[in-house]
């Protein structure tokens, strides 16, 4: 299913058109207005936006920032004026788990009149909740889930994914080890998150590891409720690699690297999947090697130094993560296809994200939607741990890397084709 394109590119790299600017709203210096008195508006009363994030389980912490990011978008936007004069509703809830998500997101579309659906972190309950979008035919901005499939073979025309997908976090991190030379020639043994986004991240760094010999010697699927990693620690330290990668999810990370901390850490360690959070988490010393990111909270701009002072404003001091960032994005986003279409329907929404609008996601360049597939294509950054010594809060223990790709290089360098998707 494909809508009409290009309707709206006089946006394209000259922001939004003046009937839409965004403008700063009165109680944060960067959060922003969208619409203006003139317009016309094609609807009138509030924007219902159903919010679904896993607020507890091992996903939990993840969805509790994701949401707060949401909160804060929309208070920004309603405080300013709405969109185009409309306020936005956030209904807020629990996923829990696909079959719960999926429920929730009928009930939300069906009983409560949303206009769309917003969040997910898990890529099993996202692919759940997109087919309950896809039969209403309502937009579902996925902000959290990153495996390749959702922008792949199950993809949908009413889905469009805002975070990096496995691949990206993949070569974000393989390039960083590159230039370490730990990948040539190198073994590597994997723990894996035992579900979909687990799986579907094995395959994309078994692809990196064929097409830059490096080995992979060993892999253990990690159910999502295992605590205790005493038995996998024992494999690892049998296989003997030169290298130990991590597929695993949420608070299976941080688990592993406290107890292999305990156990001396016999191996290098890096990650193809790591959040703020739960790098926090961690603990000093516990965490080390080089992982991926969409965001860090240290990155150089003035839109993140903003967003960032904002939302310690809000939260009681608190540092932001990067699903709180991608959470307060995907509003913005929203809001301002809302803006631009003056309506908050599905059709006309899809119309104007599939269009190549930019977005402004408080890095060194700009997002866009690609309409094959629809992935938001943007930067991706690697981090790994400063020295010891160096910093005296686990906040401040994050080093971040140079974005990818580089200067010069297209942003879908790093991004899988989406040859797999059929909208």
């Amino acid at each position: 299913m494909k809508f009409q394109k290009n309707k709206y590119t006089s946006g394209v790299n000259g922001g939004m058109s003046r009937r839409s600017a965004l403008k700063l709203s009165a109680g944060a210096a960067a959060a922003t207005m969208i619409g203006a008195p003139a317009l016309v508006r094609a609807q009138t009363g509030p924007i219902r936006i159903g919010n679904l994030t896993p607020m507890t389980g091992f996903l939990g912490t993840l969805g509790v920032f994701a949401s707060k990011g949401a909160q804060l978008a929309a208070a920004e936007i309603n405080a300013a004026g709405g969109v185009n004069g409309r306020m936005i509703e956030m209904m807020s809830e629990d996923s829990i788990n696909p079959e719960n998500g999926a429920t929730k997101a009928q009930r939300m579309l069906e009983r409560d009149g949303v206009d769309l659906i917003l969040g997910e972190i898990s890529s099993a309950t996202a692919l759940a909740i997109s087919e309950v979008a896809t039969r209403n035919e309502k937009l579902f901005m996925a902000v959290g889930p990153r495996s390749d499939v959702l922008r792949g073979g199950r993809c949908s025309p009413y889905m469009f994914c805002t975070d990096i997908p496995n691949t990206v976090m993949v070569n974000a991190v393989g390039t960083a080890m590159k230039n370490q030379g730990m990948v040539d020639g190198k073994k590597f043994f994997t723990l894996t998150a035992d579900y979909v986004f687990g799986h579907d991240l094995l395959k994309a760094a078994k692809n990196f590891f064929d097409a830059n010999n490096a080995e992979l010697i060993g892999d253990e699927l990690v159910a999502t409720d295992v605590t205790d990693f005493s038995s996998f620690i024992l494999k690892i330290r049998q296989a003997k690699p030169d290298v130990l990668a991590l597929n695993l999810a949420g608070n299976q990370v941080t688990n592993f690297v406290k107890q292999y901390a305990e156990f001396g850490a016999p191996f290098p360690m890096i990650g193809f999947n790591l959040n703020t959070a739960d790098a926090w988490a961690a603990g000093v010393g516990n965490l080390s090697g080089t992982w991926p990111t969409p965001w860090l909270d240290t990155v150089d701009t003035d839109a993140t130094r903003g967003y960032v002072e904002r939302f310690r404003a809000a939260y009681d001091g608190q540092t932001p993560e990067n699903h709180s960032w991608i959470s307060y994005n995907a509003v913005k986003i929203v809001a301002q296809a809302i803006a631009e279409t003056g309506t908050a329907e599905t059709p006309a929404l899809i119309e104007y994200l599939e269009s190549g609008a930019e977005f402004d996601l408080m890095k060194h360049r700009k997002g866009y939607f690609r309409a094959d597939d629809h992935q938001l294509i943007q930067e991706a950054f690697s981090f790994s741990m400063k020295p010891d010594g160096s910093y005296d809060d686990v906040l401040n223990m994050l080093d971040l890397g140079p974005a990818v790709p580089g200067e010069g290089q297209p942003l879908e360098a790093i991004f899988p084709s989406g040859s797999e998707c059929t909208l």
